[in-house]
């Protein structure tokens, strides 16, 4: 039996139409501040907290909850003798409902240049004590701290007259969830503080936290993982970034694997997400692109994408750089394809994909991640996320003979798609095409004779980008061989002498960029 509901919430959303529903089951209302302003306003005869504890909310609103006669009436078991004497010595109201939210830290903590004393006055403290204390005796109290609930709870109040067990264990099991994430999201913001003298700073560069919180939600279940055996979800971070919040605007469910799939063409994609940036295709398959290009239009970028190798784009994913329109989904729609990912799809686009029904649309926001982490068994890895974007200045030539104009746009072109390739990973490319993909070969060597078996057009006249250095001049030579006329590869090997002398002896022209971008 619901007789008095306590309500102090900063997340107003349906909170009158809920307030009026429980006054109709003659619930009386206990408020605070700002909440019981709200209530009040709309008609709604509301109590003053400071009525049932006898003082009034001070210190800026910091102390008008945490009071024996607010916990007291929360926490005291309804069929607990000794509790019952106690309530009623005290003359300690029951309190059956706590209709709490907290206040918006996360928000403050995400906002630019937010200051020091405002996030640590948005630290709730009398919130979530009230929501522990109502969750700890669920058997008697109902705790209720998301505004999605109140339409249903209103509605098993109204057609039985209480809430079952079940109902509460449910809100309980929620309210426990809310604490321990707020607190997490705390304790990780502060982390971010350092104290220099009397003024305390945000640390935007910190270093990898002594423990790691992580604070997901789960967004779906999935059919299965990556086989039919395996259970699988997947769990967001709450934001409307990244492919973990994407909008699926078409098609069946998606599988863990187009999941893993997306991610592999929009991070891609992303690569050429530049405002100066041409349109841009990467067709992916099993994480790996096996064809990506630069077009004059999105259209162009695809067709070129794909004849990089017809074969395995078929049942691929594909990710776009800008918004896609009629024109490229009419040439991605003529194959089978299971995904694609874009910033957006324009209305004709969508008609032209209505007509695969099974098709997949995903629209995606860019996220910036800082991190990326990696599961291993007992625990995870957690690495710096790989963001590193070459500039021309920053290459090395290495050969007597540098690189053409022309052979300068294709290595910088395929230095970035070779990013995203497995390793060892050897890329052919051409006219900011890629001609050959090889990806995830034991040895660098072999990725060189694989890209160019797998090139479905002319090798001649393209360049090649190697993820990692040569340990031997032998994938050099396999390269020149190939028909490849420059090299970009990061360089490091002790046997750099003996790889740029092959190169020269070749007529290749090679780049050193210093940097590697291993895949594992």
């Amino acid at each position: 039996m619901i007789r008095r509901a306590l309500l102090s919430v900063t997340d107003k959303t349906g909170l009158v139409e809920f307030s009026r529903r429980l006054a109709k089951l003659n619930v009386e209302l206990v408020s605070t501040g700002g909440t019981a302003r709200v209530l009040r306003e709309a008609g709604l005869k509301v109590r003053d907290i400071s009525d049932l504890t006898g003082f009034p909310e001070m210190l800026d609103g910091r102390v008008k909850t945490l009071h024996p006669r607010v916990h007291g009436g929360i926490l005291h078991v309804r069929n607990n003798p000794e509790h019952l004497r106690a309530v009623a010595e005290h003359d300690i109201l029951p309190i059956d409902m706590v209709v709490v939210n907290l206040y918006a830290f996360e928000t403050i903590a995400a906002k630019a240049g937010a200051e020091f004393d405002e996030l640590i006055e948005n630290i709730d403290i009398g919130g979530p004590s009230m929501v522990r204390s109502a969750a700890k005796n669920f058997r008697d109290v109902a705790v209720v701290t998301s505004p999605a609930d109140y339409s249903a709870l209103a509605d098993e109040l109204e057609r039985s007259g209480t809430l079952a067990l079940a109902t509460r264990w449910r809100l309980a099991q929620q309210a426990f969830a809310l604490t321990a994430a707020y607190d997490a999201a705390i304790a990780s913001t502060l982390e971010q503080i350092s104290l220099e003298g009397e003024s305390f700073h945000r640390v935007r560069q910190q270093q990898f936290p002594a423990i790691l919180r992580l604070n997901l939600r789960k967004s779906c279940d999935l059919r299965y993982g990556e086989n039919p055996h395996q259970r699988a979800a997947m769990y967001s971070d709450g934001s409307r970034l990244g492919v973990a919040n994407a909008r699926q605007l078409q098609g069946k469910e998606l599988s863990y694997n187009n999941i893993v799939d997306l991610e592999a063409a929009w991070q891609l994609a992303q690569e050429f997400a530049g405002s100066g940036d041409a349109a841009f295709c990467a067709i992916i398959k099993h994480t790996n692109p096996c064809g990506a290009a630069l077009g004059e239009s999105l259209a162009e970028a695809y067709v070129r994408a794909l004849a990089t190798d017809p074969v395995s784009a078929f049942g691929g994913v594909i990710g776009f750089n800008r918004r896609v329109g009629a024109d490229a989904a009419a040439e991605v729609a003529k194959l089978f394809v299971e995904a694609v990912a874009a910033p957006a799809f324009d209305d004709a686009a969508r008609e032209v994909f209505a007509a695969k029904k099974n098709l997949r649309l995903v629209e995606i926001a860019a996220a910036c991640e800082p991190w990326v982490l990696k599961h291993v068994s007992g625990g995870l890895l957690v690495q710096d996320a790989d963001c590193h974007a070459l500039a021309p200045s920053e290459l090395k030539v290495a050969t007597r003979r540098a690189p053409t104009e022309a052979e300068m746009g294709d290595l910088m072109f395929a230095w970035k798609v070779c990013k995203h390739v497995k390793s060892n990973a050897i890329l052919y490319a051409r006219d900011r095409q890629t001609v050959g993909v090889g990806a995830g070969q034991m040895s660098r060597v072999d990725a060189a004779r694989f890209g160019a078996m797998k090139a479905a057009l002319p090798l001649a006249g393209t360049v090649a980008a190697s993820d990692a250095f040569f340990p031997f001049p032998d994938g050099v030579e396999e390269i020149a061989r190939a028909g490849a006329t420059a090299i970009i590869q990061p360089g490091g090997s002790v046997r750099d002498a003996e790889v740029i002398a092959a190169a020269d002896r070749l007529g290749l022209a090679m780049v050193l960029t210093g940097v590697r971008h291993f895949r594992h």
